[in-house]
């Protein structure tokens, strides 16, 4: 029997919780923080990392020089860390470790949102193609440099192994590549890692990553609400359509008949927040009566995820999506700029492609590199750009080849 542990607040942590104290360590022996458990540094190192401060300057749905007021992929990431937090403290999971993976879910967007994530995609398909949560591994085990004796930042298994299955699991229970993967096959930097250690790419991840994961789709459905109605893209009567926005607008308008639209909007995603959190909260202990783990690797080994919206809130959160979709992600206001920024993007990687010396010096193809090496590298460059900096060197890359006609 697996007892409960005393974290360092003082609460009781669940018999199904990631325990620092029992952490499968990281790939670069360290001694132990005298101030800290193994997760809280995972956190502080995310912080503390290049990539996350670039955050600040990258698209989430509207580019940064559209308005001051709309989110940015930092935004978003710090909302959905405060969720993923309310979350795991609500069922004893370690609120440390839910934190680091949701501050690190991100890392790995290039600039301009999907957009730029589409760009990267198609002009790496030869050479192994993009995702960006494959890129966040990359960041975190490969691209920051900030130690003396290993890149990466060298975070707990649990942490890699959280980022690692942001989406689940990527092989079956044979090894075969599963879901998005079971085309292109594992992404290389994943396997490579795996194959350090084990990182179970079979199983679901652990809860606190569970609770990482779903904070991330309720801060999406809350914040590109919040930002649609800002925009003038998305409106009450679009809201309507759906089922659960149009009982809140009810209950909004009989509670506060005067409100003015920008107050209805905040309380409008203040209550879906609320409605989604206890949802996952009550669905996770229904399925953790029926469960009964004792341990955080019983719930990666359950036959699906404990940490799920229920069946009802699951449909409320794809009509949601779709009603985004119809008038937010595809409308052409949002299209043509993303359009704009998806062709930066893929002109930029064949301009560096083509001619490495433009690089700058510690982005250069190494000599003797292939073709698939100088292609990531250039890859990776362009990956960690912000969308201002990609903006700028497109100006100034391009404005030089016109002088040169």
């Amino acid at each position: 029997m697996v007892t409960e542990s005393i974290g360092l607040a003082g609460t009781q942590r669940a018999p199904y919780a990631s325990d620092p104290a029992q952490s499968r360590g990281r790939l670069e022996n360290e001694p132990p923080s005298l101030t800290r458990t193994q997760f809280q540094r995972d956190r502080d190192r995310v912080i503390h990392s290049t990539a996350f401060r670039r955050l600040r300057e990258k698209t989430q749905v509207f580019l940064v020089d559209e308005g001051d007021h709309y989110r940015t992929r930092l935004t978003h990431t710090l909302e959905v860390s405060q969720i993923a937090r309310a979350i795991a403290r609500t069922l004893r999971l370690d609120e440390d470790l839910a934190e680091a993976l949701a501050l690190a879910h991100d890392l790995g967007h290039p600039p301009f949102g999907h957009a730029g994530e589409r760009a990267l995609n198609l002009e790496m398909a030869d050479y192994g193609g993009f995702d960006h949560n494959a890129q966040s591994v990359r960041v975190v085990t490969l691209l920051e440099r900030r130690y003396p004796r290993f890149d990466g930042l060298n975070l707990t298994w649990e942490a890699i192994e959280g980022l690692v299955k942001h989406n689940g699991p990527l092989v079956d229970a044979s090894g075969q590549p599963t879901g998005r993967h079971a085309g292109t096959g594992v992404p290389p930097v994943i396997a490579a890692y795996s194959a350090r250690s084990d990182l179970w790419l079979w199983s679901f991840a652990g809860p606190e990553a569970q609770a990482a994961a779903i904070a991330d789709d309720i801060a999406y459905d809350a914040h590109d609400i919040d930002d649609g109605l800002r925009a003038g893209l998305l409106s009450f009567n679009a809201l309507e359509d759906v089922l659960i926005t149009r009982r809140f607008l009810e209950d909004i308008r009989l509670e506060f008949p005067t409100l003015d639209p920008a107050r209805t909007g905040h309380e409008l995603t203040r209550r879906l927040i609320g409605t989604m959190v206890d949802d996952v909260v009550a669905e996770a202990n229904r399925r953790l009566h029926t469960l009964r783990p004792s341990s955080a690797d019983d719930v990666r080994r359950a036959p699906a995820p404990i940490l799920q919206f229920s069946p009802a809130m699951a449909v409320a959160d794809r009509e949601i999506k779709a009603a985004l979709g119809r008038a937010v992600y595809r409308t052409e206001a949002v299209m043509s700029v993303m359009n704009e920024a998806e062709a930066m993007v893929r002109r930029l990687f064949r301009h560096y492609l083509s001619d490495p010396g433009t690089l700058p010096p510690d982005w250069r193809p190494a000599p003797g590199d292939d073709s698939a090496t100088a292609a990531r590298r250039v890859c990776d460059f362009l990956a960690g750009m912000t969308d201002r900096y990609a903006a700028a060197e497109y100006a100034r890359v391009f404005a030089s080849e016109e002088r040169q006609r």
